[in-house]
């Protein structure tokens, strides 16, 4: 068993594990980094499940809650299309990528050996006329538990694991989570040193595309989060601070959003690129 570095949680976003080319950078980044970290890659799968929906002629839905935060709408049918794509195609992408850079990296969703556990959620949503309904058939989860065991056992061996954004219910039934959350929820696992958000901007603006705000204290999240409306990623970015307070508040030293679009993305991170949010 090799001896356990630092750990640091990656959660590279929808765009970003899209583009061949962002990926065969991250690779070989995280190459280069591999004699001073441990790292955990978490990933979603809403561009790869809308391509997917696409095809087959159905039109994707979504879910606004009384916040403004949008989750993708999961039935019985898109739960199996969303689990074809992220656990399926996105997945062995990254996984691929990591391998051809040089990374030994092992590809899991959240029901391999129970990685993820969550809950399946009954949730208020808003409909376009303004009016509340809760929704109780949505197979999307809250998660419960990190099985870090397992994933630590992987670390110490030298692997790289590769977490696709799926949980298994309480009932053995697959769920949809956030990645943003899942990356939270990793981290605070596994008690990593950081935590790395690559999306497809260079952090957290005040005025978005103007202000980036280099450095946030855990006082300060919530405001931001109030702040980052639609014209942020398409609203995405509340999403990321929601996961960013999870893992602050889990124990997590320091999260950093960045761009997983740029030149050696986690170097760039590490060396202070980026919105880097700490507690204090």
């Amino acid at each position: 068993m090799a001896q356990l570095k630092p750990i640091v949680v990656i959660k590279i976003g929808g765009s970003t594990a899209n583009s061949p080319a962002a990926l065969s950078s991250i690779a070989s980044d995280l190459a280069s980094l591999q004699s001073k970290y441990s790292f955990v890659i978490a990933h979603g799968g809403s561009a790869q499940t809308n391509e997917l929906c696409k095809r087959l002629g159905i039109q994707p839905k979504f879910h606004t809650s009384p916040t403004g935060v949008k989750s993708r709408a999961t039935d019985a049918q898109i739960i199996q299309l969303y689990a074809m794509a992220c656990g399926g195609q996105a997945n062995s992408s990254i996984v691929c990528a990591l391998q051809s850079g040089g990374v030994n990296a092992v590809g899991l969703s959240g029901f391999d050996g129970k990685v993820v556990t969550a809950k399946q959620k009954i949730f208020t949503a808003v409909d376009e006329s303004g009016k509340q309904k809760i929704v109780r058939d949505d197979y999307t989860g809250k998660i419960e538990k990190i099985n870090s065991e397992l994933l630590q056992t992987l670390l110490s061996a030298g692997y790289t694991p590769v977490v696709a954004a799926l949980a298994i219910g309480e009932n053995s039934q697959p769920l949809n989570i956030d990645g943003d959350r899942l990356m939270a929820a990793l981290a605070a696992a596994l008690h990593a040193d950081k935590a790395i958000s690559l999306t497809d901007v260079d952090g957290y603006y005040k005025n978005f595309p103007n202000d980036l705000v280099p450095r946030l204290t855990a006082s300060e999240l919530q405001a931001a989060m109030e702040n980052a409306g639609a014209g942020q990623s398409s609203g995405g970015m509340k999403k990321k601070l929601m996961g960013c307070i999870e893992a602050i508040n889990g124990g997590v030293q320091e999260v950093i959003i960045c761009n997983g679009t740029a030149a050696s993305p986690i170097s760039a991170a590490l060396r202070g690129a980026g919105t880097h949010i700490t507690k204090s």
